[in-house]
């Protein structure tokens, strides 16, 4: 009999209390969907400029009344977030809830000298006269922040904002979308910008059909979020063979004229003798 060490059952430290769980059945494996809520921070200022909870973005001043504040979907070991957090969220089951610190090469990367330029005025053209040192702006097709102003040229930073940052992030890993109609129902919250109740599919068999909300029918974007969708639910959902996407129209001319008919024959019988 071979005893297992500590890395081999998995150790891990809540508060005063040591959890331990076998590493089977505590990691993701990669490509499992899981839904995490978390606020990100810088670690040296404590800025906090990220956040999936609705109550944390009003608590530190960052909340925008046209996001949508809901749990991110995440899929294991592809991408979908930072590196750093990537792989700490492989290391986690459905309830935990820990401080995540991930340095710069596994976050928004090193800062990179060579990614700070000086750049003519001219480039700016008519907004040349309206930009300040803070603003973001958009050269040859890349955005950086504005440093520096002078009579001719201005200096411009094209690292991220948060290159050679250390930052944290307090995550609550929710739930793992295990079932096709969670999954389904995840990945159309993650590309659909609607209120919940505005989402509806029906799996059929091996068939999928997913209803666009009216509200998006002229929405700028609206063919690339039918691809992603469908790339997404036919990656995660193998056994599907088909997706349909419904729109369905009213035609509203011939609702208001039927409406019509029925108030003036309601009117005629109320006078009726």
């Amino acid at each position: 009999f071979k005893q297992k060490t500590a890395y081999e059952i998995g150790v891990r430290l809540v508060g005063s209390e040591m959890c331990i769980r076998d590493r089977y059945t505590m990691a993701f494996s990669k490509g499992s969907l899981i839904l995490v809520d978390y606020t990100s921070k810088v670690k040296d200022t404590g800025e906090v400029f990220e956040t999936t909870i609705e109550e944390e973005a009003k608590k530190h001043t960052l909340h925008e009344p046209n996001v949508k504040y809901q749990p991110k979907l995440v899929s294991i070991g592809e991408s979908w977030v930072v590196k750093g957090l990537d792989e700490a969220l492989a290391k986690t089951s459905v309830g935990d809830k820990k401080t995540v610190e991930i340095s710069p090469d596994k976050g928004f990367g090193e800062r990179d000298t060579g990614k700070v330029r000086m750049i003519p005025l001219r480039k700016l053209g008519e907004d040349a006269e309206k930009v300040s040192i803070g603003d973001t702006v958009e050269v040859d097709n890349k955005k950086g922040v504005v440093r520096f102003i002078g009579s001719c040229r201005f200096q411009i930073d094209y690292n991220h904002r948060f290159a050679g940052k250390t930052i944290l992030y307090d995550i609550n890993i929710l739930k793992e979308l295990k079932t096709d109609d969670d999954k389904v129902s995840g990945i159309l919250k993650r590309y659909l910008p609607v209120k919940d109740d505005k989402i509806s599919f029906k799996k059929t068999g091996n068939m999928l059909d997913i209803t666009i909300p009216e509200e998006m029918f002229r929405a700028d974007g609206l063919h690339a979020i039918k691809h992603f969708v469908q790339t997404d639910v036919f990656k995660f959902i193998p056994s599907l063979e088909q997706l349909n996407f419904v729109e369905s129209h009213v035609n509203q001319k011939a609702k208001s004229t039927e409406k019509t008919t029925k108030t003036k024959a309601k009117t005629k019988k109320a006078k009726a003798p």
